[in-house]
Parts: C-alpha cells; sequence; structure tokens
C-alpha cells in the first residue's frame, strides 16, 4: 500500500501530537485553563444567546411576521431581543420582589430576637454562679489570662490581615465577575442580532473544509443535538412551574407562611435539576424558622416528601416526555451526569443522554428498514 507525502504529513502532526501530551501533561492543561479562562465569557454569551434564542423564536412567531412596513421589518429583531430580556427581567424581579423584603423582614426580627436571647442566657448563668457545687469548681480551674490575651492579640492581629487581604480578593472577584457578565451578555445580543449571517458563514466554512459526506452526517448531528437541548429547556422551565406551584399549593393547605414567595422562588431554582428545590426549600426553611420552628420543621418534612414527587415522578415524566427520553434513562443520565460533573454533569447529563439514545433509535431504525424487520 502506497502512502501519499499528504498522509505521512498528517500522521507525523498527529504523533507528535501525541507526544507532547504524554510528556508535558500538566503544562498543556496549565496551557488549555488559562485558554479557557480568556474564552469562558465567550462559551457564556453563546450559552445565553442559546437560551434567549429558544423564547425569541416563539415571540417572532407572533410579532408582526408578515408586516409591509419597513422600519418594523429592519427593528422586528431588535424588538424581539427586547421583549425576550423584559420577559426574563420581569419574571426574576417578579421572584425576587416577592422573596427578598420577606427575607430581610425575618432576618430583622431574628436580630431583634437577639438580646431576649442573651438575656436568657445571663439569667441561666446566674442561677448556675449560684449553685455552690458549681461555683467550687469554676474557681478552682486556673485560667492564664495573659497567655490568654497574648492569643487573642495574635488572632486578631493575623484575623485583620486576613479579612484585608479577603476583603481585596472579593472586590477584584466581584469586579472581574462582573466585567465578564458584561462581556458575555453584549456578546449573547449580538449572536441574536445575526444569528442568520453567523449560521451562513459557518456553513460556508464547513462546505469549504470538510467532505460533503462528513458535512451531512455533522449537521445530522448537530440538528439532533439543538432539538434535544431546546426541547429539555422547555421542558426544564415548564417542570419548575409545576413545582413551583405545587410548593405553593401545598404550603397553603398545610397552613405555612410565606407561601407564594417560597413558592416562586423553589420555582426558579428548580430550574437547576434535583438540586435546585433544596436551595428553595433552604430559604423557606429559615423563613419560617423565624416565626415558628416546628413549622420550619415539618416544612422539612413537606420538602423531602416534594422532593421524592419531583425527582421519580414528575421531572423523569415532564423532562422526559419533552425530549423524548423514557423516565429511567433520565434518572440514570441525572445519576452518572452528577457524578461525572456534579451540578454542572446533572444539568447537562439529561440532554446529552436525550441526543444519543435518538442518533442511537434513529440509526437502529434505518439499519433495521433495510433488512426489512
Amino acid at each position: 500500500m502506497n502512502i501519499s507525502r499528504k498522509q505521512v504529513i498528517k500522521y507525523g502532526i498527529v504523533v507528535v501530537i501525541l507526544l507532547f501530551l504524554l510528556v508535558y501533561p500538566a503544562q498543556i492543561y496549565k496551557i488549555a485553563l488559562n485558554l479557557f479562562g480568556v474564552i469562558l465569557p465567550l462559551v457564556l454569551g453563546a450559552v445565553l444567546a442559546y437560551a434567549l434564542n429558544i423564547l425569541c423564536v416563539r415571540i417572532e412567531k407572533h410579532f408582526f411576521p408578515n408586516t409591509k412596513i419597513k422600519w418594523i421589518q429592519k427593528t422586528r429583531r431588535l424588538w424581539v431581543i427586547l421583549l425576550s430580556l423584559l420577559i426574563v427581567v420581569l419574571v426574576m424581579a417578579g421572584v425576587f420582589r416577592l422573596v427578598l423584603p420577606q427575607f430581610i423582614s425575618a432576618l430583622t426580627n431574628f436580630f431583634k430576637s437577639i438580646p431576649s436571647i442573651f438575656t436568657d442566657l445571663a439569667g441561666f448563668a446566674e442561677k448556675l454562679n449560684k449553685n455552690s457545687v458549681i461555683s467550687d469548681q469554676l474557681e478552682s480551674v486556673n485560667v492564664d489570662w495573659t497567655s490568654v490575651q497574648t492569643k487573642v492579640m495574635k488572632f486578631l492581629t493575623s484575623g485583620v490581615g486576613g479579612v484585608f487581604g479577603s476583603s481585596i480578593k472579593l472586590v477584584t472577584g466581584f469586579a472581574k465577575g462582573l466585567f465578564n457578565f458584561i462581556l458575555a451578555f453584549t456578546f449573547a445580543i449580538y449572536i441574536l442580532a445575526s444569528k442568520e449571517k453567523l449560521a451562513a458563514q459557518i456553513k460556508k466554512a464547513g462546505r469549504a473544509f470538510i467532505k460533503p459526506a462528513h458535512l451531512k452526517k455533522t449537521d445530522y448531528v448537530l440538528s439532533v443535538t439543538n432539538k434535544m437541548f431546546s426541547s429539555f429547556i422547555v421542558g426544564q422551565v415548564t417542570e419548575a412551574i409545576i413545582l413551583g406551584t405545587l410548593c405553593s399549593l401545598g404550603m397553603v393547605l398545610f397552613k405555612f407562611p410565606y407561601a407564594l414567595p417560597v413558592g416562586a422562588f423553589v420555582g426558579v431554582t428548580s430550574l437547576i435539576p434535583i438540586l435546585g428545590a433544596w436551595m428553595g426549600g433552604a430559604v423557606g426553611f429559615l423563613l419560617i424558622a423565624v416565626e415558628s420552628p416546628i413549622d420550619a420543621i415539618l416544612f422539612i418534612v413537606f420538602i423531602l416528601v416534594l422532593q421524592q414527587l419531583e425527582s421519580n415522578l414528575i421531572y423523569p415524566k415532564v423532562v422526559g416526555t419533552s425530549i423524548g427520553l423514557p423516565g429511567i434513562w433520565v434518572l440514570g443520565a441525572i445519576t452518572i451526569g452528577g457524578g461525572l460533573g456534579g451540578i454542572v454533569g446533572m444539568l447537562l447529563g439529561v440532554p446529552v443522554a436525550a441526543t444519543i439514545y435518538q442518533l442511537v433509535k434513529n440509526e437502529a431504525d434505518r439499519r433495521l428498514s433495510k433488512t426489512n424487520l
């Protein structure tokens, strides 16, 4: 078999890359990590654009689709993007408007109760002091107050330096995060505004550098992937609405306080699969515990039952139906994804599993159709 010069160069490059990966894995990993940190805002912007595009497409179908007015035709995409952002902002603002005042009020009541707690502790200490046995035991204890003072001063000195350094890191991290968010948001708007042009450029590059047979397969895989991920997001939002509604209705039924704000917050946080409801439940527990610790404990029991219902019945049924994935595979994808990648793995496990499932199913159907089975 004759090997051309082009193939020798190609295989040589592959061998060199493999050798570099084997010899310098730590250095290459560090370079890749730094590169990912640089492009992270662009990746987040692309993800944000993809999620917003699902809402934009639905609004665009009903926002003057057949208008003949030129200025509306030219600015139609801009108005659709603004409406999508407005809907998202209003939903988030509404939830925080319900939860934040109640949370602040609960914290205020808690801090107001602190003096009475200290008064009770002081009374308890006074009773202990009157106990002669305990008093004699306390008097017999020798305390080296000089050593204690030295240790306290050392702790305070090092603590001030630590707090100062942590404050600088906190401010720097916040500034960097804000800059990345603004950059990601701007990049997402650019993608949404010119998505047809970007798609045409990607297709042109694909036709120029990829063989037609490979390009056809790539388009097919990307089409299935896009369908699964967009259906997953729609199913996730639907499941969050159902869970938030059930939480509010259950809290009203059992006469727990803060039913509407806690239900709304649980609904929003449940956009994170499985763990999201626990985050909302933790906030609900803190709110209720200030008014009634017993109700707070009962609320935890209620959230446990609701969480089991959501994990084993609602989530597999709603999300699995939206992406065409059986419920047992949804649970398996969440378990494996969570074990491999934590929360991100849980979030991506279901749509990735649905994509693989659909590709395998279509390929199996295609092969069986050839054999007339």
